[in-house]
């Protein structure tokens, strides 16, 4: 669970290294695997057009909670990591390191998909 103030590493190669949740967008005081959430850029690798400090929105791909799927298995990750999106809801990296949850593709976010290493 996601929740305000909390922490993420960012797992694409868009420049920012942490990012902390200032806002979960569609309601909720909790965000999930696939939730769109605004975020204050904390570290960021130096050269690199995102400054720290600047906001951004960002999607959530791994989750250190168990989430549980319609076979009855259950996901879980070894941190907390999000991804960091356009206006266009389009990521700003170029690739992602690791995997992803195939529960992305159901919340369309084929782009993500396509340019992940893998899919649990």
């Amino acid at each position: 669970m996601i929740q305000l103030n909390s922490n993420l590493t960012v797992i694409d190669n868009s420049g920012a290294r942490v990012v902390k949740c200032i806002k979960i967008l569609g309601g909720s005081f909790s965000g999930s695997l696939g939730d769109l959430i605004v975020v204050a850029l904390q570290k960021v690798t130096p050269n690199r057009k995102l400054k720290s400090g600047e906001v951004a929105r960002s999607l959530v791909v791994r989750l250190r909670k168990e989430t549980k799927r319609k076979d009855g298995t259950t996901i879980k990750f070894f941190s907390n990591s999000a991804i960091l999106l356009n206006q266009k809801d389009l990521p700003l990296g170029t690739r992602i390191f690791g995997p992803v949850p195939r529960e992305l593709r159901t919340k369309k976010f084929m782009k993500v998909i396509s340019i992940a290493q893998g899919i649990i």
